[in-house]
């Protein structure tokens, strides 16, 4: 079986890298744990980490956080969906809300359970996911705020999600300033402005960040230690918290050239032929693990000399080339990931999690 690692020492690095700077400037934060898939192992050590905040998209795993650790304060991180809201007010403190009526009936679900469910409204701030449109924010607020055994403890965007609008000093300005006029035309306190996520992170650096925006939601640059702008390293962090190891399950020299009529594979793909391959071999291997499990574009190999020749549902197969390291069936090939990658192999049921450290 294939298989991915966390390396504990590393997870834990980047963490208190965070924390550092968060603490710095004064900045609540939480760890979006989407990536993890729910997972109780990995789960267990992010939360060994000291995290009081977890959020996440999947309602499934917020009942795993809670199972860990009844204390952690879990967070759903889009808009509820109506049949899931009894659930919803069980395993999630807070949820992020953009529909009157949904909140009205969260309101009535958590009246039923005795509970004070907190909310963050979304704003609608260009990237068009979700959000309540900015010129009608007073008016949702007026109605919300009034709703029983619900607490609005925050204003927040998501930005560079769909449609890749990247999060600027003005935008997150804007979003401050919403913050604002809740607060003197109501008199009410808002005790968060989340405007950040993991993209945001460079704004913060370079001391870019408006004053209060004060709460970010951060997944992707804890576990891969990238600046979401450039895609490059954040110098400080480490970027391989993660790594795939795949045995080999067949190894041959074989033709560099498939022989016989050419159709489309099981991927609906034609395979380009090199004409200058004909009559050419190279060491062959076959991996076991395949596009069920992973898209080849979000999987590197660590040995650059190293190239994909195709796959198909169950198996990878590599091109060694003339095999200079000497594979052989039943080592190892090991792999970086990106973030789908990672998301990708850590949903699925058919490959190994460990955790090393």
């Amino acid at each position: 079986m294939a298989y991915i690692e966390m390396y504990r020492e590393k997870i834990v690095h980047n963490y208190r890298f965070l924390d550092n700077l968060f603490k710095k400037n004064h900045i609540h934060w939480g760890v979006v744990s989407k990536l993890l898939c729910g997972n109780h192992l990995y789960l267990k050590e992010l939360i060994s980490l000291g995290i009081r905040e977890i959020h996440d998209s999947r309602l499934s795993n917020l009942k795993v956080i809670k199972r860990i650790d009844p204390d952690i304060q879990t967070v759903y991180i889009k808009p509820p969906p109506r049949r899931s809201l009894r659930s919803i007010v069980k395993y999630a403190d807070v949820s992020f809300n953009t529909e009157f009526e949904t909140i009205r009936m969260i309101s009535d679900e958590a009246t039923r359970q005795n509970k004070k469910h907190r909310i963050i409204i979304m704003i609608e701030m260009g990237d068009l996911r979700e959000g309540v449109m900015g010129d009608r924010l007073v008016e949702f607020y007026s109605r919300v705020f009034r709703l029983p055994h619900i607490e609005i403890i925050g204003l927040g965007t998501n930005l560079n999600c769909l449609h890749g609008v990247m999060p600027s000093h003005d935008k997150l300005i804007q979003l401050s300033l919403y913050k604002q006029l809740i607060e003197a035309r109501f008199n009410k306190k808002i005790p968060w402005v989340s405007g950040g996520t993991s993209v945001a992170i460079p704004l913060l650096q370079k001391k870019l960040l408006p004053k209060g925006n004060n709460h970010f939601r951060i997944g992707e640059t804890l576990f891969l230690g990238n600046n979401l702008i450039t895609g490059e390293p954040i110098k400080g962090m480490k970027q391989d918290v993660f790594r795939l190891h795949a045995e080999i399950i067949e190894l041959y020299e074989k033709p560099k050239v498939p022989m016989g009529e050419i159709g489309t594979n099981v991927a609906g793909e034609t395979p380009d032929i090199n004409e200058s391959d004909y009559g050419k071999t190279s060491w062959r291997a076959i991996l076991d693990l395949g596009l069920l499990d992973i898209s080849m574009d979000n999987i590197f190999p660590e040995d650059k000399t190293i190239r994909f020749s195709g796959a198909s549902s169950d198996m990878i197969v590599l091109d060694l080339g003339e095999n200079r390291r000497k594979y052989k069936s039943g080592g190892l090939v090991t792999f970086r990931m990106n973030y789908m990658g990672i998301l990708s192999l850590l949903s699925s049921n058919y490959i190994g999690k460990k955790v090393v450290g």
